[in-house]
């Protein structure tokens, strides 16, 4: 199973997580007071960059002539619409910048340049997974209802299936988000006009959208339509795929937990904190790469502060890592393309039954549990060091474990004990990196 006991896993005591709270409290008051006006430059500088972006990737689309012309063009509208998409609408109807009060942007009023509707994305979002980040039940954003990425979800014979849906996803992820934000606003209201006001919400918007992008800007192209409904199509698909990654990177690889229920029984917020510290990960990324993912590659400190402005989040970063060297507390991160491949592992893995998988629920790479420590021999509950002590010393017995358990189920499934082999050790190469 998940984490039950959030405080026993992490082995931190009553005081230690009280106190840990106290000091993320400090970090948030000392960046909220300190916004101002090189924040607020931060974001119409952005927005006007994004905006000039689009129009001159959109010039060089429709006038430019042979096919560099149409690569160049169609990078620079896909990078204008990711802009648009995370540093800008997803930070935004965070309410980031709210405190500027600018009816432009602000939260109750952007409407962001994709097919769903950016009010149902607050609530899916801000709230359910905000909120009850990686709860199984409560959090809909756990394989956004399509993908098996832990061993708490029961095996379906459709997820067989899962390594293509992923491709799938990929690929179309703006209408994945559209429809799982629809359907997760749905179940919260038992009006049925409600519900029709809602779908017709989300129909309206993709109509529009897809009138953008596939009417009327290939029309004012005039003979050339062709050429620009490719470019449009084709700088949708690679904005798809850059979001999903950033997003999956953030939330599925080794080290982002999984809770269950019971975990939020009196949650303080100081154990709040807390369980968006072990639940999330980070990529490690420059300036560039930052900007141009949202600053999602800093997803702890986005799901510990999500109000606070994203350009923030690299000095909020260097405290928040600090804060896990003093607790003892792991700091999920690592190079882009290491966490994408633990994040496929995941998905590819997952998609067997249990019977073929060489790891218990408590303690898979990407599942775990308090158990996982008396599984290997150690005592839960009495909090003499961190979590980062403790994985390290249940490290060598849990490996042990791991094997004789590969070596039963590979006698069972003689056919698949080389692809059983290759996902061991791929297991066991994947450690998170902890700070």
């Amino acid at each position: 199973m998940a984490i039950t006991d959030v405080p026993v896993y992490a082995h931190l005591s009553a005081d230690d997580i009280a106190a840990l709270g106290a000091e993320l409290d400090a970090v948030h008051r000392d960046i909220s007071d300190s916004l101002g006006t090189r924040d607020a430059a931060y974001i119409r500088h952005t927005i006007q960059f994004q905006r000039l972006l689009d129009a001159a990737a959109r010039l060089v689309i429709g006038v430019g002539r042979g096919k560099t012309s149409l690569t160049v063009g169609t990078v620079a509208l896909a990078t204008a619409k990711s802009i648009e998409n995370m540093e800008i609408g997803h930070n935004v109807c965070h309410g980031q910048w709210d405190w500027m009060n600018d009816p432009e942007i602000h939260s109750a009023t952007w409407e962001w340049d994709m097919v769903g509707v950016s009010s149902q994305w607050k609530h899916a979002h801000n709230y359910r997974h905000h909120v009850y980040t990686n709860v199984l039940g409560m959090d809909d954003d756990i394989g956004f209802g399509v993908m098996r990425v832990t061993r708490d979800q029961r095996w379906r014979p459709s997820h067989l299936l899962q390594p293509v849906q992923n491709l799938l996803l990929a690929a179309t992820f703006e209408w994945g988000i559209a429809f799982h934000d629809l359907y997760a606003d749905r179940e919260r209201i038992a009006d049925r006009v409600e519900k029709m006001t809602m779908a017709k919400a989300l129909v309206r918007k993709t109509l529009r959208q897809v009138s953008k992008d596939y009417l009327v800007t290939p029309l004012l192209s005039g003979h050339r339509w062709r050429r620009t409904l490719s470019a449009n199509a084709a700088a949708n698909i690679v904005r798809n795929v850059w979001a999903y990654a950033v997003i999956f990177c953030g939330h599925f690889p080794d080290g982002a937990e999984k809770f269950t229920p019971e975990a939020l029984a009196g949650e303080t917020r100081a154990e709040w904190y807390l369980r968006q510290m072990l639940g999330t990960a980070n990529f490690d990324a420059g300036r560039l790469m930052a900007f141009a993912s949202g600053n999602l590659c800093y997803q702890i400190e986005h799901h510990l502060f999500p109000d606070l402005p994203s350009n923030r989040y690299a000095e909020i970063a260097v405290r928040v890592r600090a804060l896990c060297d003093k607790y003892d507390l792991p700091y999920t991160t690592g190079p882009l393309l290491r966490q994408y491949l633990l994040t496929m592992r995941t998905i590819h893995k997952l998609a067997l039954p249990d019977n073929f998988l060489t790891a218990t629920s408590d303690d898979a790479p990407e599942t775990a549990s308090e158990r996982k420590f008396a599984d290997a021999g150690q005592l839960i509950g009495a909090p003499t060091h961190g979590l980062v002590t403790a994985l390290r010393a249940a490290k060598p017995k849990l490996k042990q474990r791991s094997r004789r358990r590969a070596t039963r189920v590979a006698r069972v499934h003689g056919a698949g004990a080389g692809v059983l082999r290759a996902l061991r050790m791929l297991t066991m190469a994947g450690t998170p990196v902890t700070g």
